[in-house]
């Protein structure tokens, strides 16, 4: 067997775990966020060796999206640690055999403490199951290692199982955009759920703006001076009626037209697009990278004719939205 096939052989036979465990989904699942809805605590994970580290993985994945989640690792758990569990917190403890020592070790303490406890396991009839509040199968037919010995698609399973609890928490909760962005403050992702075009637009006097009769020498001074590379052009009573960029101006010249001395109204283009002042930085950048154009007129709001700010794309890279 080729190394190519060997690894397919590998994602189909954890593919084939994952169909398997979802047909078991059923009431206990229900059961198991049930349980975490209505606990006034935190979820502690805990689990040795792999799933000990696809254990931090849930626990971080909850902790991301609304449910307030850390791992505890049983071994440090037996030696003081466990004094992290309060009570009315939900354990989820995790072990394919149901039987590692460090877990069932710290399974009476849990119970003293007054914590509920999900367990993830393998085997049904395991120690660990027996003692759970909720017992979530995670069993596969076979691993993906081909001497049957290294966890793969029972590790694979069981972090399915855990984004599975997380994401119908998610749901259960209405966690929405804003509230994950609460918790990613840093980097692009934060930036991209945070950054208002209010946020960034400039606004005052820093828009450049023309009545529709002013003098296309005029209006290309106003373009040089507040150095956006365009002006909106609007009537007497302030709406906006049309913008001019200086690729228009460009493309005018390089065709030979002496447009220095026609009017605004006469060289703008109608119906510029806008944007309202509440909207993502992140949903400006898209439409300008859509329509190929380097900045949008910022309105109040849908009604608003007269525009209140301009957003340029160098705004939103130096921001670090990208």
């Amino acid at each position: 067997m080729t190394v190519i096939e060997e690894a397919r052989r590998v994602i189909l036979v954890e593919a084939l775990a994952l169909s398997a465990m979802a047909d078991r989904i059923d009431a206990s699942f229900e059961q198991a966020i049930d349980l975490i809805l209505k606990s006034s605590g935190r979820v502690i994970v805990s689990g040795m060796g792999k799933s000990g580290l696809v254990g931090q993985k849930i626990a971080s994945t909850m902790a991301s999206t609304g449910t307030p989640a850390f791992f505890l690792h049983p071994a440090e758990g037996i030696h003081g640690d466990l004094g992290m569990i309060m009570r009315g917190d939900v354990v989820i403890a995790i072990s394919n055999s149901g039987e590692t020592e460090e877990i069932l070790k710290i399974l009476p303490s849990i119970k003293r403490l007054g914590a509920h406890l999900i367990s993830m396991s393998g085997n049904p009839a395991s120690n660990l199951a027996r003692s759970s509040d909720v017992f979530l199968d995670v069993s596969v037919s076979e691993e993906a290692c081909p001497l049957g010995l290294a966890p793969t698609a029972s590790t694979t399973a069981t972090l399915a199982m855990g984004d599975a609890l997380a994401v119908a928490l998610l749901v259960s909760r209405g966690f929405k955009a804003e509230d994950f962005a609460i918790f990613h403050p840093g980097g692009s992702l934060g930036k991209k759920l945070i950054l208002r075009v209010d946020d960034l637009m400039h606004s005052g006097e820093a828009i450049p703006l023309v009545l529709e009769d002013t003098l296309m020498k005029e209006a290309l001074f106003v373009i040089t001076a507040k150095g956006l590379g365009v002006t909106g052009v609007c009537d007497s009573s302030g709406a906006l009626k049309g913008v001019i960029t200086d690729g228009d101006l460009r493309r005018s010249l390089e065709k030979g037209f002496d447009i220095l001395n026609q009017h605004a109204s006469e060289i703008m283009k109608h119906g510029p697009l806008r944007i309202n002042r509440s909207e993502l930085a992140a949903a400006a950048l898209q439409i300008m990278e859509q329509r190929a154009i380097t900045s949008l007129f910022v309105f109040e709001n849908d009604q608003s004719p007269a525009p209140c700010g301009i957003i340029h794309l160098h705004d939103i890279l130096k921001a670090g939205i990208a």
